[in-house]
């Protein structure tokens, strides 16, 4: 079976899905390429207002081929280097995606699977899903944004546990650290990141794609560039028809429509 990301769209969501049941939905550089031509077919379209990430079958992602890397290891060092610049752009996509990008988590998601969850904006896990930075276990480094991600969103200690060691961590104990967003029941990862988008979609767009753009900055940003930031934001969406239809709709107690 070729691996492969494969695409469809339930209701406004656009749901990608990593296709290599037999390695584990193992990653490869045509995977890297088609997430980012998919994202940016997604951006184009209006019909779309939110991404979700999934693996096909039992597991989200166990991280790179192994054997495709051992082959690696006898060709010049900068296939590899291609391989890795790949994956950085589609991670580099989806952290600057207006819209949001949710994973949807069951079973094993490991080194590169991991860093690709770790980029989208929520992560819905299964109970009984495993994830684990396992670069140092097969003497490898991190890759696909590992080190930036980890090193944000836990204590320092913690991040380098997880990359140091590669140990495995629950989903319950990454809800714990606020790194994943929910946990929910086994084999109901994608209906509930379907769930979870649907709610986002009925949103305002723009305002979304604001906030996203907001949290991405502030983590390096100034308290008084962050403010500047968010008084444009705040001006340019508060005279976008989308605010008349939204303070409109809140008043007359009906839902909104927005565009």
């Amino acid at each position: 079976m070729t691996a492969s990301l494969k695409s469809h769209s339930h209701g406004q969501t656009m749901v990608l899905t990593i296709s290599n049941p037999e390695h584990r939905n193992a990653l490869g550089p045509d995977m890297y390429a088609a997430g980012v031509e998919a994202l940016n077919a997604a951006e184009r379209s209006a019909e779309v207002r939110s991404v979700v990430i999934t693996g096909e079958g039992a597991h989200f992602c166990a991280g790179g081929n192994l054997q495709r890397l051992l082959g690696n290891r006898q060709l010049p060092p900068e296939v590899q280097s291609q391989s890795v610049e790949g994956l950085g752009n589609w991670i580099e996509a989806i952290h600057t995606f207006p819209k949001p990008v949710v994973a949807a988590v069951e079973g094993a998601c490991a080194g590169a699977g991991f860093s690709l969850a770790l980029a989208c904006d929520l992560i819905v896990a299964a109970q009984k899903s495993v994830f684990a930075m396992s670069y140092t276990s097969v003497g490898l480094s991190p890759d696909g944004g590992a080190t930036w991600s980890l090193m944000r969103a836990v204590p320092r200690a913690t991040a380098l546990q997880l990359l140091l060691a590669g140990e495995r961590i629950s989903a319950e104990r990454l809800l714990q650290l606020g790194v994943i967003s929910q946990v929910c029941d086994d084999g109901n990862a994608l209906s509930e990141a379907l769930a979870v988008c649907e709610r986002l979609n009925a949103r305002a767009p723009n305002a979304l794609a604001s906030v996203k753009e907001l949290a991405n900055e502030a983590v390096a940003a100034p308290l008084h560039t962050q403010l500047n930031a968010e008084r444009e934001h705040f001006v340019r969406n508060l005279h976008h028809p989308n605010a008349g239809e939204g303070i409109g709709a809140f008043l007359e107690k009906r839902p909104a429509q927005y565009r």
